[in-house]
């Protein structure tokens, strides 16, 4: 960490989540936390700069995320989604009337509707998350701010998974050495399981960037966007480490510990092991 940076905690209740897994296809499977790109677009919301058009796309995504926590409990909530053409959903005039229009169909109101695709979602319910955010002091602050003083209700993930912020203030963590890390918030880590004594985690491909483009170029504006804009993303490979587990590596590793009521959060800081995303 450069004397530039500084370490932002954010502390969040969340009743209700689903963070989409887009591997899976038969049902909607949610990965365990947040990913990277749904924190960011969360921050992105709360500054009204979703596209980067204020502080700029690499901006954003060169801000370190570490995430802890968990939720209560995992249940299946079945649904029927719309299923839109790549045309997408338009307003036309029928029978009179302005009406929403889908596949030929209108999407409400009427007796024969657009279809529905009929999916099993997996969501998560109650949870508490611990969100580290390591970046330059001065745009850490301009976050802190935005969250503390909200001009809008916050969602993590779907726009309905609303989050209730608890606490947001820097923080200075610990650093240490150790083969063994006893984990008692669960967590994401970076690492390659060569690295692992112990190696029954289960592994996860998560998003950690998005980029809206439009022939190559970045997405400015909401208003840019459009049928034939490419959604380009990237996706890192982590261990999902469970609540109460120890993470055992063969050589010693550096770490970050970060203390919060007697809640400690630790953030494995390695060369090639790391929690930060």
């Amino acid at each position: 960490m450069t004397m530039s940076e500084k370490t932002l905690l954010i502390e969040l209740f969340q009743p209700f989540a689903q963070y989409r897994n887009p591997f899976t296809f038969y049902y909607a499977q949610t990965y365990p936390l947040p990913p990277k790109s749904t924190i960011i677009g969360m921050l992105q919301n709360a500054l009204d700069d979703w596209y980067g058009h204020n502080r700029g796309v690499d901006e954003w995504w060169n801000l370190k995320v570490s995430v802890h926590g968990g939720f209560e409990s995992v249940f299946w909530n079945y649904q029927q989604l719309i299923k839109a053409t790549k045309a997408g959903i338009s307003l036309v005039r029928f029978r009179g009337k302005p009406t929403l229009w889908n596949q030929n169909l209108p999407l409400y109101g009427f007796p024969v509707t657009s279809q529905r695709s009929p999916v099993l979602q997996q969501e998560l319910f109650n949870g508490w998350l611990y969100i580290l955010i390591r970046g330059d002091r001065g745009f850490l602050g301009e976050i802190k701010e935005a969250l503390e003083r909200p001009r809008k209700v916050l969602s993590l993930g779907r726009s309905e998974d609303v989050v209730f912020l608890r606490r947001v203030e820097f923080i200075v963590g610990k650093e240490k050495k150790a083969r063994e890390i006893a984990i008692k918030y669960p967590t994401y880590v970076g690492v390659s399981t060569e690295m692992l004594r112990k190696k029954e985690y289960p592994t996860y491909s998560i998003p950690v960037k998005v980029v809206f483009k439009n022939d190559g170029k970045p997405v400015r504006h909401k208003a840019e966007i459009n049928t034939n804009t490419f959604r380009d993303v990237e996706f890192k490979s982590v261990i999902y480490v469970g609540a109460w587990t120890f993470l055992k590596f063969k050589e010693k590793v550096r770490l970050e510990e970060y203390s919060i009521e007697g809640k400690r959060l630790k953030v494995v800081t390695d060369e090639s092991a790391s929690g930060w995303l």
